[in-house]
């Protein structure tokens, strides 16, 4: 891939129409729901949400969406972060990109999952770059939105799997001065630093991840009582009606597509339900992520009409990581106790050749960044200090 320049970088600023929010007010005024879930139990319960979204919960929601909410405090965000696209392989890649006024600030790259976005590190992208405590390292924040995510384009012709993406992603932090760079991700940003660190360890300095993927056929023998717990859990989930949603993104992204970029409320319910199962809550998942950050995260989707395009990512790559790539620089991993797929370290280790942190912090699951963000704050910098003192020369 042939070395770009700056100036093929543009800034870029996102602003809905106010046509298109009033669409989305109407629609979801005229919303036409189901009859509540036969599921029946008061709030605090996790079995509320057996059936999925449960009917009083989502009407909640879509009142404030549609009466309370506002997408412009959002577009400002990230206007003051600071917005640019670029174009990679013949895709517009958007970006975020947040310089420290530090002079000893390493670029670090973050990619959000499925089915986050950046405002997965919105909130965190200041107290990274320019720290309150001049002790802590300081970094120059990069943060993309995935093919087919939010202002990226999305593609048409397949071909934009976790491989490629994390190649797009080398191309990006070059473009805009950055031969080598941390990276950090978890879900499909996990995956995809994982490809960045073992693809390309010339231009990865090393990664922090809270997604670990294990080669395949590994024995559960010496692994400990919570590690085999954490197997056979990582394994129902994915083989069992929890795993249903993959399946459907994979096989079918088209077909589910039509409802997530037509209808607000089937957007919002799909994207909701993961936040509620995936989330260390005894219930509802605002118990630890305003709902506001949730229905950020849900009209950047709407206003991008990016579901299908989304979803995609699945039908590229779910199940597709190479069995015999390993990742030789330093990493720091980090298993976040509700997360969803949690990898025993004698398995990690398999691939992760030279793990500098392993950390099982006692809260937090599937989006630490909007859970505990003062935590993911912290065990973030303590993991890339460590990666960077492991691949400091030795005196």
């Amino acid at each position: 891939m042939p070395r770009p320049t700056t100036s093929d970088v543009q800034a870029f600023t996102a602003r809905t129409t106010d046509a298109e929010l009033d669409d989305l007010r109407a629609r979801l005024a005229a919303a036409r729901l189901p009859e509540p879930e036969t599921v029946h139990g008061a709030p605090p319960g996790p079995r509320r949400w057996d059936q999925g979204v449960p009917l009083g919960d989502l009407v909640d929601v879509v009142d404030h969406w549609r009466t309370g909410y506002d997408w412009r405090r959002f577009e400002a965000r990230l206007e003051e972060i600071g917005q640019f696209r670029t174009t990679v392989d013949g895709l517009g890649i958007h970006f975020l990109h947040r310089r420290s006024a530090r002079a000893d600030a390493t670029p670090l790259v973050l990619t959000h999952g499925w089915p986050g976005s950046v405002r997965e590190f919105t909130d965190v992208v200041e107290e990274l770059a320019d720290p309150r405590d001049a002790e802590a390292p300081a970094f120059h924040v990069v943060v993309p939105s995935l093919p087919g995510f939010g202002f990226s384009d999305r593609p048409a012709t397949t071909g934009w799997g976790t491989e490629k993406i994390a190649a797009a992603w080398v191309a990006l932090m070059g473009r805009i001065g950055y031969d080598r760079f941390l990276a950090h991700g978890g879900d499909w940003g996990g995956n995809i630093t994982t490809v960045l660190a073992g693809r390309f360890p010339q231009h990865v300095i090393g990664i922090h991840t809270t997604f670990a993927d294990a080669p395949p056929g590994l024995p559960l023998d010496g692994l400990t009582d919570d590690e085999r717990r954490w197997a056979a859990e990582t394994r129902a989930f994915y083989e069992g009606p929890r795993g249903a949603y993959a399946k459907q993104q994979a096989a079918r992204p088209q077909t589910i597509g039509y409802s997530l970029v037509d209808s607000p409320v089937g957007l919002l319910a799909w994207i909701l339900d993961k936040f509620a199962e995936w989330s260390d809550t005894a219930d509802s998942p605002f118990e630890t992520i305003p709902v506001d950050a949730v229905l950020d995260d849900v009209t950047l989707y709407w206003v991008t009409r990016t579901g299908a395009s989304a979803a995609r990512i699945y039908a590229e790559s779910h199940a597709s990581m190479d069995p015999g790539l390993r990742v030789d620089v330093p990493a720091a991993i980090t298993m976040y106790p509700r997360d969803i797929e949690k990898c025993p370290r004698p398995w990690a280790q398999e691939r992760y050749r030279q793990i500098a942190r392993w950390a099982t912090p006692d809260a937090g699951g599937h989006f630490p960044s909007l859970e505990v963000p003062g935590h993911f704050v912290a065990d973030l910098r303590d993991g890339l200090a460590a990666v960077l003192a492991a691949g400091s020369p030795r005196s």
